[in-house]
């Protein structure tokens, strides 16, 4: 692994219907094409980016871009946005105009699964091995992922600031599930009328609003600005709202079954997963890769650490990337 190159990596972009919902895909690695079986230049492996919630792939750009420098460009890095949570661009709905339904509440968590497998199913060659590479409550879309569909030939999982169990009893769900689950409609108002000011005056009040942060990612400021859309913080919060509810017990067999393949990763200060979670869970597995912050980074790591913590992950798979 060579060191995580400071020079920009062209990203491929693409918004597509998936489920029937926009969802909007950034890729690295020139490998845009990988469902034909019959391709010979087919790569060995894909990494693949489950983001967490709100889920805008372009809060990872940064990320995914060291990653694929510190992967020495073998492999292609993609993140693939939640169903309805990217702001379409022009003359593409959020919802596909069709009379087929393709999915019952695709917004919701159990949708988000969904899309992701039918994501992989119609756009990856079922030869293609992956690396799941999953934050906050992308883990536990990914856990539910490996469990309903175990024929995906999963080489590693990477669990960061996993959000996979009592989610309402942590420090943050406490305050925010009275918010998400009764009272998130009255933010729709404020949001549809900010979403008539200039770009260039939401830009600035995303600005203000990270202002605490020491370093923030460009790309971070950027894609903040689709959160004025309606649309979008509508299914952020209902499903947040969802995630409340249902993200309650740990899927210890789950885990069980899929151990060897998982890399859990837990912050110190982390409101959403709290220290005494991963206590329990490393008590629970003690042979398990389940790992302690020792950098102080934050559960929202793509706003100031991303090649930080893309220089992490490529140190952690050097030995499995070694086998291929």
């Amino acid at each position: 692994m060579r060191s995580i190159s400071e020079e920009p990596v062209p990203l491929h972009e693409e918004f597509i219907y998936c489920c029937g919902a926009a969802t909007h895909v950034l890729k690295c690695g020139p490998w845009k094409d990988l469902s034909k079986d019959e391709s010979k230049n087919l790569p060995r492996l894909l990494f693949m980016i489950i983001p967490g919630n709100p889920g805008l792939a372009g809060y990872y750009r940064t990320f995914i871009q060291a990653l694929y420098c510190g992967l020495n460009q073998q492999y292609p890095v993609w993140v693939v946005s939640h169903a309805g949570h990217c702001k379409p661009p022009s003359g593409m709905e959020m919802i596909e105009d069709t009379d087929i339904k393709e999915l019952e509440d695709v917004f919701g968590l159990n949708g988000q699964v969904e899309h992701k497998l039918n994501f992989l199913k119609k756009n990856v060659s079922k030869d293609i091995k992956l690396v799941l590479i999953a934050h906050s409550i992308g883990c536990y879309i990914t856990l539910e992922m490996m469990k309903r569909a175990s024929e995906l030939q999963v080489l590693r999982s990477v669990l960061l600031f996993p959000t996979i169990e009592r989610m309402a009893q942590s420090p943050q769900g406490k305050l925010m599930t009275p918010l998400l689950c009764k009272l998130r409609y009255i933010l729709y108002m404020p949001v549809y009328l900010l979403s008539f000011l200039p770009e260039g005056v939401k830009a600035s009040l995303v600005r203000f609003v990270l202002r605490g942060l020491k370093t923030c990612d460009e790309s971070s400021i950027t894609t903040s600005v689709n959160l004025f859309s309606v649309d979008c913080i509508a299914n952020i919060l209902y499903m947040a709202s969802q995630e409340m509810m249902k993200v309650v017990e740990r899927d210890s067999t789950t885990i069980k079954q899929n151990l060897k393949k998982l890399i859990f990763y837990y912050g110190t200060g982390d409101s959403w997963c709290p220290q005494n979670y991963y206590d329990e869970i490393k008590m629970d597995f003690p042979d398990g890769d389940i790992r302690l912050c020792e950098k102080g980074l934050r559960h929202a790591f793509v706003l100031d650490a991303s090649k930080e913590m893309a220089a992490m992950i490529t140190d952690w798979l050097q030995d499995d990337l070694t086998k291929l």
